[in-house]
């Protein structure tokens, strides 16, 4: 488990996160969402032990990280900014690698190039952004450390590759311990795959929560009440975060849990009502009105 505690940085003088404190639990896909600028790739360079904090610590299982050659080899940093060195090809960054990472799987690396249609000796400088951050990925997935941190993980990849990737994320967590943490600006991205999300914001962590146990506090429901007197009571009775109404069809998203707000529904005698799926930007918004912040300012 990766531990920080009141992590604070700056540089020149400018605050860059400000007494972070959060717990990153292992063998989970942690999500850290915020916008450009908020802070995420200067967490996960002091989590990676690449910067050191004015003040606070970061433990991995209890011992500091930074400057910690072993705590480091269970780490990968992947950038957002993919560089490699002047004519490297697939095939000499995985030898690379081989050096750096003891644990580093060339067979398992030379399978994925060829399931994502990577030629492993042309010049990586002929590449795409998107090809270029694929072998980023396939690099880090097949180092065999414990803890993958990626920065704007899926920046430049199309559709199709986004969700093969996804999926090699869910592969590895089965067969082996495996925590990866995902920065990403982009709320929408991380919506399937992470397990707990930490949202940033100019430098300071509103939260950092476990995604199942947000969803048991929310309800988003719709129904058809013909009673107009009823519907009001019910929406009084609910601790109601947002409502729209579409004809006689009522959508609210109500603080509580399922069977709470189905309970209270079914008892203003409702035509129709069922609950449906609430998304991450929604649950996202319960958390940050509590803080007095306006996610939609937030996160784009």
């Amino acid at each position: 488990m990766i531990e920080l505690k009141h992590v604070t940085k700056a540089f020149q003088g400018t605050p860059a996160l400000a007494q972070v404190t959060a717990e990153i639990q292992d063998n989970m896909i942690f999500g850290l969402v915020g916008s450009n600028g908020a802070g995420k790739s200067t967490l996960l360079r002091l989590i990676s032990g690449i910067l050191k904090p004015e003040e606070g610590e970061i433990m991995l299982d209890g011992k500091q990280i930074f400057e910690n050659p072993q705590a480091k080899s269970q780490l990968c940093f992947l950038s957002d900014s993919v560089t490699y060195f002047p004519n490297a090809t697939p095939e000499s960054m995985g030898q690379y690698y081989r050096l750096a990472y003891p644990g580093f799987d060339a067979e398992y690396y030379h399978s994925l190039l060829q399931k994502f249609h990577i030629p492993e000796k042309k010049k990586l400088q002929t590449f795409s952004k998107g090809q270029k951050k694929q072998v980023s990925l396939l690099l880090g997935f097949c180092t065999g450390t414990r803890y993958l941190f990626c920065d704007e993980t899926f920046d430049g990849l199309d559709p199709v590759v986004r969700q093969a990737v996804k999926s090699l994320f869910a592969a590895e967590l089965l067969k082996r311990e495996f925590t990866p943490v995902i920065a990403s600006h982009n709320l929408r991205e991380l919506e399937d795959i992470c397990d707990s999300i930490g949202l940033l914001h100019e430098g300071k962590l509103l939260f950092a929560r476990d995604l199942d146990s947000m969803k048991c506090s929310l309800c988003k429901m719709q129904c058809v009440i013909p009673d107009h007197a009823k519907e009001e009571r019910l929406l009084s009775e609910l601790s109601v975060l947002q409502y729209e109404k579409s004809g006689s069809l009522l959508t609210v998203t109500a603080r509580g849990s399922r069977e709470d707000v189905l309970r209270l529904t079914k008892e203003k005698d409702p035509i129709f009502a069922e609950v449906l799926p609430l998304s991450l930007e929604e649950i996202f918004i319960s958390e940050t009105e509590v803080a007095g912040y306006d996610i939609k300012n937030l996160i784009q």
